[in-house]
């Protein structure tokens, strides 16, 4: 007589699928929790208001740009190792969103050009090569994503952050009045 098939199958896939959903939740709370520390540095006053110029020589003004929408502040390095995983989004992005980003401590503008076009990345570039403006607006980590609307901060991700992620984040700001 053949043997029956055991019907345990159900209660561990029912268990496996509350164990994901557990880390989920964890993974979550950790990753706001970090991007709360990290941000509360960053004032949610107006954006401070300094004259911006971007590696092709463009001027750029955050308060004006955001004015009527959001837009999306980038702040990272040729050399952070996070930010390889990120600048694809964030030029993705660029398609569809107003972005700035600002390049921290990675060289002069010839070598960020060259490393712009290097990666086929189209997003404007402001060189803070000594940091001040990243000192300015209070950024501790790199990468940070802050979305500015109304020349204010409205929210900020710090470390990795997912396409969907950024472009939902870009929505709900769009969205807000």
């Amino acid at each position: 007589m053949p043997k029956q098939p055991e019907k345990t199958a159900k209660p561990k896939v029912r268990r496996w699928l509350k164990e994901i959903l557990w880390m989920t939740a964890i993974v979550i709370a950790v990753s706001v929790a970090m991007d709360v520390w990290r941000s509360r540095t960053i004032p949610s006053d107006p954006v401070p208001a300094v004259p911006l110029q971007s590696t092709l020589g463009e001027s750029i003004d955050l308060v004006n740009l955001s004015s009527e929408k959001p837009v999306l502040v980038y702040f990272w390095g040729s050399w952070c190792q996070v930010c390889r995983f990120v600048s694809p989004s964030i030029n993705w992005l660029n398609n569809s969103h107003d972005v700035v980003s600002v390049a921290v401590s990675s060289g002069d503008d010839r070598r960020i050009n060259g490393y712009m076009n290097h990666h086929g990345y189209r997003f404007p570039v402001i060189n803070d090569n000594r940091g001040q403006l990243m000192q300015a607006w209070g950024i501790t980590a790199l990468p940070t994503v802050a979305i500015i609307k109304n020349g204010k901060v409205q929210t900020v991700t710090t470390g990795f952050s997912s396409p969907p992620g950024l472009w939902l984040r870009m929505a709900v700001n769009k969205s807000k009045q």
